[in-house]
Parts: C-alpha cells; structure tokens; sequence
C-alpha cells in the first residue's frame, strides 16, 4: 500500500429499510383487523405497516397505535418494532432501543424486532449483542434473509470473513438477487485478499443494483487490486451520480496521487474538502500534492491541519519534514 491516506468507505452495509419494512408487515395481521375496528384506528395502523410511506410518515401513526394502545399483541410489538426501526433511521438509537426492547417483551418469538435490535447494536458498534440478536431471529425464522445478510455484515466488522460469507451465501440462497449481500460478500472477499471475486460479487451488485456506494465498493476493490484505471472509472461515476457526496471525489483524488497526476488530486482534494473539511486524509494528501507542486507553503498548511485533527499523524509529520519544517 502506498504511503498516503487511504479514504475509507463511511456507509452502512446493513440497513435496507424497504426490504425490512416488507419483512415487518409480512409478520404481521392484515390492518383490516386492526383493534377497536373504527375508522381512525385503522388508518394509524395502516400508515404505521405502510410499505411504501417514508419515516415522516410511519413514525407519528406508530406513535398514535402505542400511545393510545389501538393494538395489543404482536400487532404492538409490530408496531414497536417499526417505530423502532425508523428511529434507528433518525440515529436516535435509545429511544430505539427501548422499542425493541419492549416488542421483544410482549412477543419474544417476533424475529423482526431481533434483527431490528441487531442493527442498533451494530451502530453502537456492540458486535456480540448484534451477534447473539441475530442468532436469535435466525433460530426463529431460519429463513430471514436480512437476519444472514446483517450478521455477515457484523462478521465482517470482526475481521472474520469466512462466517460472513458462510452467512451471505445462506442470504443468497434465499435471494439470489439481493444486491447488498452480493456487495457484502464482495467485501469479505475483500477481507480475505480475493479481489477477484470480491469484484465480481460488487459487480453483480452492480447489475442489481446500480447505486453509489456499489460502485464505491468496486472501486474500492480495483483500488486494492491495483487495477487503478478502472478504480478511476467507478469513482468518476460516483461523481456524477452524487457529486455533493465527498467520497468520490477524495476517493479519486488519491488515486491521482498514486498516478502521480497531482494537479488532478489537487482539484479532487479542493472539492472533497468543500464538501467535507472534517476530514483528516483529505487534508494530508491535498499537502501531499501541493509539495509535489512546489506549494510549500499551502502543503504546510495542510499538514498542519491534518494534524490537528489527527494528532501524531504519521504522513502528515513527514510531509512536514520534507517541507523542511522541524518539530
């Protein structure tokens, strides 16, 4: 690997709120059946198992079903595990947890709210309870694809590639054309040093589905591979998909720099960091770039802003000395 910053992909591999939502309202009885039978109840529950409204607009009708209690039973702890979800959405991850927490105590055989809870813990980056929740949903319903697909992803989080392709595989058995899990065994590949396949799962992925951070995750893969043209490629489509998203533009920037066309990284790199100043690896590399230029004095500047955000930076310290500062 070379000896600049490698941006790392920030997205979440294991969140797929429509998919959920299809599983949620799948478990549940028909809302004509909704409790109390009048008009207004029914419309609440309706909206609240809706699998085509939007947070927006699930959150308050969950709200009106628990509150004025216009369910009971599973249906409750449906509606628990929905509002649930939709908190973890809003990364109001508490308040969340409490919901599943109270859905799996009114039906502890409901494997949603298991996989809901899962997903929480894997937020607040607790793998083992993630681990054991989806263990649990799986038990329950052998055949709940979200279940395989986000204790892959958890597995994957521990740095153990082969149980998370052993569960992604099960997810792909199930749907064949999931695509997260297609991009999902792709980075475990990754993980494993197979970028042959772990590019031909993110292209698969891509078929499937062509969205951004597939995309990412393919260039992500060619980068490794050191098949940097393509790598290029995939991130000039990242750019335009989504040319306010940060990633593509400091993802490319980098690998300018490995090609050695530092005024192309450093067009990259301005952008990125317009987007996104927060950012330490921007800020080293931009330096980077600008002393290959001859800009000393911005290649300073940014240097030693990376190092203010990430203090003892090791590139940025050496960037520094070949700058000829001395600390």
């Amino acid at each position: 690997m070379r000896a600049f910053g490698v941006n790392t992909m920030r997205l979440a591999s294991f969140t797929v709120v429509g998919a959920l939502m299809l599983t949620l309202a799948g478990a549940l009885p028909a809302a004509a059946a909704a409790d109390g039978g009048n008009g207004e109840a029914n419309k609440s529950w309706e909206t609240c198992i809706s699998t085509t409204g939007t947070g927006a607009t699930r959150l308050p009708a969950c709200t009106d079903v628990i509150e004025n209690r216009l369910v009971e039973g599973r249906k409750m702890a449906g509606a628990l595990c929905i509002r649930g979800n939709d908190l973890t959405e809003k990364g109001e991850l508490d308040a969340a947890l409490a919901d599943l927490n109270r859905a799996i105590e009114i039906d502890p055989t409901y494997a949603c709210a298991f996989v809901n809870r899962g997903r929480v813990y894997r937020f607040k980056h607790d793998t083992d309870r993630a681990i054991a929740d989806y263990d649990e949903a799986i038990r329950l319903n052998p055949k709940m694809v979200l279940a395989w697909n986000n204790r892959g992803d958890v597995y994957i989080a521990k740095h153990d590639p082969d149980r998370a392709i052993a569960d992604l595989n099960e997810a792909l058995k199930l749907a064949p054309n999931y695509a997260l899990a297609y991009r999902n065994r792709g980075l475990a590949y990754g993980l494993k040093g197979d970028h042959a396949q772990a590019i031909a799962d993110h292209t698969m992925a891509i078929r499937l589905a062509p969205t951004v951070m597939n995309y990412i995750s393919r260039g992500e893969a060619y980068r490794d591979s050191e098949q940097l043209d393509r790598a290029i490629a995939d991130f000039t489509t990242v750019i335009k998909m989504a040319p306010q998203n940060a990633d593509g533009w400091r993802n490319r920037g980098l690998l300018w720099l490995w090609k050695e066309n530092n005024k192309a990284a450093l067009a990259d790199y301005n952008k990125a960091l317009e987007l996104d100043p927060a950012e330490v690896a921007s800020w080293n590399n931009r330096g980077h770039a600008k002393l290959r230029l001859g800009d000393k004095k911005g290649a300073i500047a940014d240097f030693r802003r990376a190092l203010e955000l990430e203090p003892g930076l090791q590139s940025a310290l050496s960037g520094l000395q070949k700058a000829g500062v001395t600390q």
